[in-house]
This record gives structure tokens, sequence and C-alpha cells, in this order.
């Protein structure tokens, strides 16, 4: 059977992850990217001697897919994951507590390290430690749940204000992007029973080593040029159109306008770009997908000089602060330390002048590190995420669409697409490998090969 020609619209997680598996399946697949490197959102640059993130990622044990797609990009080695969760907590004039797992089968491994957790009074550990068992008996993928909010889920069985904001809130608001009173309920479930509680090992974090720009981005370029995927970047995609039993894709590179003409289509961008791009095809769904909306991610950078704190990683409470991870190493740094923070749900800062944001950060981390006052900052900025994911609100359920659209050979992939997970690098690549396989289908199908879902 001729198998055909495909191109992927998109070259983040999502789009190198369809590449690969369709070039494997023996298609023939270009790649379009309208930025000039691959990585999609997860990208780095140099500010003088730092190389910098524009946002800290993290990986849990649970991303299978994700670890897989690292490994065959090469970098696997790059993302060492914890022997055992440990996740330092600090807040301001207060000792320093710790979520940790101990060596015990799930739901054990928790319960001892809830009930040690010095963050909430004595008296509600107990009853945390029974909502954590009530949560692992949620189905998260139960639409009914994603009518409540996870606040409310958490208020009806008796959690109070400051085990919502002192565990579950700084969990969620991590995880989804959105405080507990805005986070889908069913999409909650999916982060603690998959990522905290059906396994011990699942919340075990691995932190990257290397810069996402190497990480995603040079990985992926070379592992699509190696499957020999035509690899564009500079290169949008205008419009998309049907030509006969295929696609006819307007693009605009240096070079001017011109059209590709293929059998499938991936389309690997955000859900607002995905919407524009489908506008001449019978897809009436894609007028939905505008009501995902999104939510924004600021990251804060600090370079003293001199160390200031010799934790790796933690969070926050009680402080503007949620987390902080040292990137001394990783960023090249040759003196002193440079901290990054990752700010998710930022709807109160995303639009604030920076300096204004140091005049709130700065002395928030001279209190949950005491070294950063006799510390020199010799730079401080931000770089922000207005868009970093889709909002994962009650309600979203209903809008994230399937991989496969109604127009047979186009096919959607993208972590906000109907995945089950949250806008995840997990979700990403997931859709990614989804979209190869409905691809694999339809152009089966339209062979007349017998297939089954």
């Amino acid at each position: 059977m001729n198998r055909g020609s495909v191109l992927v619209i998109g070259g983040g997680l999502a789009g190198i992850t369809a590449a690969l598996d369709c070039a494997a399946a023996g298609f023939r697949v270009s790649l379009l990217e309208a930025r000039p490197r691959l990585g999609g959102a997860t990208y780095s640059f140099r500010r003088g001697e730092l190389v910098v993130d524009t946002g800290q990622h993290v990986l849990l044990r649970c991303y299978t897919e994700y670890l897989g797609l690292l490994d065959r990009l090469g970098v696997g080695d790059a993302v060492p994951v914890q022997h055992r969760l440990h996740v330092p907590v600090l807040a301001p004039q207060r000792r320093p507590t710790a979520l940790r797992r101990w060596a015990l089968p799930a739901p054990a491994h928790l319960l001892p390290a809830l009930l040690g957790y010095r963050a909430l009074p004595a008296a509600e550990r107990a009853g945390v430690a029974r909502t954590a068992l009530l949560l692992r008996h949620l189905d998260p993928d139960d639409r009914a749940l994603d009518a409540l909010s996870l606040g409310e889920w958490l208020r009806a069985r008796g959690e109070s204000h400051r085990t919502i904001e002192a565990l579950w809130g700084l969990l969620a608001v991590a995880a989804l992007n959105a405080e507990p009173d805005e986070a889908s309920m069913m999409l909650a479930a999916k982060v603690f029973r998959t990522g905290v509680l059906d396994r011990a090992a699942s919340a075990d974090i691995g932190v990257p080593r290397r810069s996402l720009g190497e990480l995603h981005g040079e990985a992926g370029l070379r592992a699509l040029e190696a499957a020999g995927v035509a690899v564009r970047t500079r290169c949008k995609a205008r419009g998309i159109r049907r030509w006969g039993e295929g696609f006819r894709v307007a693009v605009q590179d240096s070079g001017g306008a011109s059209t590709v003409d293929v059998d499938s289509v991936v389309l690997a961008v955000p859900h607002p770009a995905a919407a524009a791009l489908v506008a001449d095809l019978p897809v009436p769904e894609a007028a939905s997908w505008s009501r995902l909306s999104s939510a924004p991610i600021l990251n804060v950078h600090v370079h003293y000089d001199r160390k200031v704190t010799g934790r790796a990683m933690a969070a926050a409470l009680d402080s503007p602060v949620q987390w902080v991870f040292d990137r001394t190493s990783i960023s090249g740094v040759e003196r002193g330390q440079y901290l990054a923070l990752s700010q998710s749900a930022a709807h109160d800062h995303i639009h604030l002048r920076t300096e204004r944001l140091r005049e709130l950060f700065l002395p928030a981390l001279a209190e949950l590190f005491p070294a950063a006052r006799r510390a020199e900052v010799l730079d401080f900025f931000v770089t922000r995420e207005p868009h970093a994911t889709f909002r994962q609100a009650p309600g979203t359920a209903a809008l994230r669409p399937p991989t496969r659209t109604r127009v047979p050979g186009l096919v959607l992939a993208g972590a906000w697409t109907a995945t089950g997970w949250p806008d995840t690098t997990e979700g990403a690549v997931r859709s990614g490998a989804r979209a190869a396989v409905v691809v694999d289908l339809d152009q089966r199908a339209r062979h007349g090969v017998e297939v089954t879902a």
C-alpha cells in the first residue's frame, strides 16, 4: 500500500511525536514550524552568561510517554528522577517541612507523610489523609466531575481553607495552572490519582539538567532529520483546504507564499491557531475551541552574587513565591547563584511591570532564604507566558476535541485536545502519538484496508 504523505503543522512536543511516529510507519513526512526553532512553547535563550529557559518544567515518573520520547531523542539521561518524592516546603518565620513519600505500597506511601506535614494543624492532618483515600476511588474519566471545581469538592468533604491552601492547592496550582476554585475536579482527579495516589513512585519528580532548547528543540531536530522528516522552520501555515482526496496547505516563508499538497494533515498548534487554520473546512466544532481560553505562568529570574540556599528546589507557603528552583549549574553561571521562580495561575502578576515584581519578590525571597538579605542582585528579569496552558476550569472536558475530525485525513494534536490529561508535556506527547495512529487508520481506510480502532 502506498503510505502517502503527511504534513505536520507545529514543531512542539505533539508535532515532533506525531512526525516521528508517522515516519516510523512509512509515511513521507514534512513538518512546518513558524518559529526559527523547534520545541514550541518550551525554549531557551541567552542573557549575558545565563542560558535561560522561558519557563521551569518538571516531570513526574508517571509521565511515561514523555520519558519515552526523551529516550527516543537521545536525551533521557538529562532528566534524572528523584529516588523518592521529596519536596521541601518553606514559609516565612516557620520551620521548613516537606512532602515526601515513604517506602510503602500505595496508598500507604503518603499517609505517614501527611500525618507529619507541619504546614497543617495537627488536628486537620487525619482529615487530609481520609480525603486522599476518597480521591483514590474517583474515576478520572467521570464527566460528572467536570461540573465541579476542586475547591467545591474539597469543602464538601470538610477540608478547611488552610488545608486547601497549604496542601491541595500547593499541588493543584502547579499541576493545573489554576486555583482550586477554578480547577476542574475531573482534571484534579487525574492529577491526584495518576500522579500521586495510584502508584507509590508516580509523583517522584524529575528536573532537567539541560536547557529546554537542547532537550526538545535541538534533540528533536536531530531525531526528525535522522528519521527522514523534512523540517521547515520559519514557515507559517496560512490556511488548509480540500484538494482532491487530500489537502492543499497555503504556507509563507522567507521565499514568499506557496502551497503544499499532501494526503493527511496533523494540526499540532495551539487551539486559537488551529481554529483559524480550519476556517475553510467543515469543522463546526472549531467555533467552541476559543472557549478553552488560556491561563498564564510568570517566571521570575534572580541572579545573586553568592549562594543563598542549598536547596535545589522548594515550594513556598504564605508567600508570593510558589516554587523556586536553583538553575545555577544548568545555566552555566560561574559566579553566585541563579534562582528561577515558577508562578502558576499568575493572573494578578502577569501584566505587572518588572520593577513592581522586583519590589514584590526580592523581599519574599529574603524571607525564605535569609542569606539573600546580604547578597547583591546581579540581575533580575521576568519571562511571561500569557497563554501557557488552556484554562483548565470546570466544563472544559466538553470543549476538548478528539484527535479525529469530521474531515478524513485532518487530525488534531496538542495538550489541549481530549487526552484525558491536564495540559502537560505528557498530554502533548500522548496526543502526538494518537494523531499518528489516526493518520494510519484513516489512510488504510482510504485504500480499502480493513482496520480496527
